[in-house]
């Protein structure tokens, strides 16, 4: 015997599949504005998937790249950084990359850790797209 669905049944699922959807369209718009125009390190690494943390762990190694081989960042804003959640009260520098410019700061970059080094090889795969 196939048991039916309740209507509660149906609007919680269909809930859960609308709530998939919108998940899915944001990170498909996050792509497409990174790839697009220059945006900040750590939103490179959460557009390609990386944890919240784990991508500004990277994003500073990066940075540091970024200095020792003299490359300017493409755009510098001032903004409210919301990287962990909340409302940010005070402006922050914001330095922003081209994905050329990421590139080849992952060249150069040869982190230890082995969640940097996956983080990486995640960024690697969004700037080869």
């Amino acid at each position: 015997m196939i048991h039916s669905l309740t209507t509660r049944e149906r609007r919680a699922h269909r809930r859960i599949l609308r709530g998939r959807l919108r998940s899915r369209a944001a990170e498909t718009r996050l792509i497409a504005s990174v790839q697009r125009r220059p945006r900040s390190l750590t939103t490179v690494a959460i557009a390609a998937g990386v944890d919240r943390d784990i991508a500004a762990g990277t994003a500073n190694g990066l940075r540091s790249v970024a200095n020792r081989l003299g490359i300017d960042p493409a755009d510098v804003a001032r903004t409210r950084r919301t990287v962990h959640g909340g409302r940010a009260h005070q402006t922050h520098n914001v330095y922003r990359f081209t994905l050329g410019q990421v590139r080849i700061l992952i060249r150069n970059y040869r982190p230890r850790k082995p969640e940097y080094v996956a983080a990486v090889d995640r960024i690697a795969r969004l700037c080869a797209a």
